[in-house]
């Protein structure tokens, strides 16, 4: 009788937790897509170098002669 009262406490505990993440949340935030909302990201300024262009066509090069 103990072991049957165990295993329906534990099948309890774990059926709780495993319903309450098929449950839906109403947050959900749609973007339109391509366009970035969020803060000021510094390395959309850094990008638009052509300095930091070519240190990333170098890096890219570099990793991807193998292929």
């Amino acid at each position: 009788m103990r072991i049957k009262s165990v295993v329906i406490g534990g099948f309890v505990v774990l059926l709780g937790p495993a319903l309450a993440g098929c449950s839906d949340s109403s947050e959900v935030v749609l973007h339109k897509p391509g366009v970035y909302k969020g803060a000021v990201d510094p390395l959309v300024e850094k990008q638009r170098s052509s300095e930091q262009q070519e240190r990333l066509v170098a890096r890219f090069n570099q990793i991807q002669t193998d292929r």
